[in-house]
């Protein structure tokens, strides 16, 4: 590791932009007092065990996502924070609740074979021994053809090629962290029994897209409206979705780990307000009358560079200093 910033132009951003996967691990931890220079050893390493893993099966395309909390920035780096990044904001609506947790570091793992992810994920977590507590996992899969266990298809509008390069790269806003993304996940946990009682027409209206050809319906109240968020011109702002289906039929537990990458939080927490919150349209999303929110967390992801040239660890005046503004 040096102290070196990453640079500027040309930045590499970490593999935020690799298609859907079959299988996908989301661990969500914080960092234990004294556990910064561990994890930061490991965030350094990530590329090299990312490639130990996947070399021998490349096209299972293996890859892996370091996110970073706002309480860990400044425990971790001498290194002016990410403009845009700050605490997940919870939400509190009439009816519903976006739920704040815990999470200074995510790992986004994701490969066409969950064998990949589960021994890529188990040597870094080996390595994160005893420097870090797990708040969350959750083992992802793809279910049917790409639908989530509502039964509808997920992810329809998400961009690609260059939209979605400007869509979820940082650029010249934020120089100093060119090539990174922000990402926000939660875990949302679905009543399906009450869900499937419903007739399929008013699931229909209700995500706003029919559930056998996934053609969007003129339903100003959906799921699919709501979450349409215009720009200061009229055009339409897009994140990119990597949202997993997970479960256990024997817990009886069923639901979807919403990961939602973009340039700015404000696209994705826009949307976010809009569902719990509601619109001139709606009080609230009605899919939420069905699905609970039970994390909730924003992270900064920097871009490869950036891991593969750490700045220094904040001094101990440094931190002193940012106990003091906080």
């Amino acid at each position: 590791m040096t102290a070196e910033s990453p640079s500027v132009s040309g930045s590499q951003p970490q593999p935020v932009l690799s298609p859907l996967t079959s299988a996908a691990i989301f661990l969500v931890v914080t960092i234990a007092p004294g556990g910064e220079e561990k994890t930061r050893e490991v965030l350094a390493d990530l590329r090299s065990l990312e490639r130990a893993f996947g070399f021998g099966v490349p096209e299972a395309a293996l890859s892996c996502v370091a996110g970073i909390g706002s309480d860990a920035w400044d425990r971790l780096f001498d290194h002016p924070r990410p403009i845009g990044l700050h605490p997940f904001r919870p939400l509190k609506g009439s009816r519903h609740s976006a739920v704040a947790t815990p999470g200074d570091l995510l790992l986004h793992l994701r490969a066409t074979r969950l064998d990949l992810c589960f021994g890529l994920a188990t040597e870094i977590m080996n390595r994160l021994r005893g420097a870090v507590i797990l708040e969350d996992e959750v083992q992802g899969f793809k279910y049917l053809d790409a639908r989530d266990l509502l039964g509808f298809v997920d992810g329809t509008e998400n961009p690609v090629g260059t939209a979605a390069r400007e869509a979820v790269l940082i650029g010249e806003e934020d120089p100093g962290h060119a090539g990174g993304s922000y990402v926000i996940v939660q875990k949302y946990l679905h009543d399906l029994d009450a869900w499937n009682a419903l007739p399929v027409e008013a699931q229909e209206q209700i995500i706003g897209r029919t559930k056998a050809t996934n053609l969007e319906l003129d339903e100003a109240a959906s799921h699919a409206k709501l979450n349409t968020v215009l720009g200061p011109d009229g055009e339409e702002q897009k994140i990119l979705r990597d949202n997993m289906p997970f479960g256990s039929p024997g817990r009886g537990e069923f639901g979807t780990y919403f990961i939602g990458y973009a340039r700015t939080p404000e696209v994705t927490e826009r949307m976010l307000r809009h569902m719990f919150l509601g619109t001139p349209d709606a009080t609230h999303d009605r899919i939420l009358d069905f699905s609970t929110a039970v994390t909730g967390t924003l992270f900064y992801a920097p871009s490869a560079d950036f891991l593969d040239h750490l700045p220094a660890l904040p001094t101990s005046d440094a931190k002193a200093g940012v106990l003091a503004a906080d």
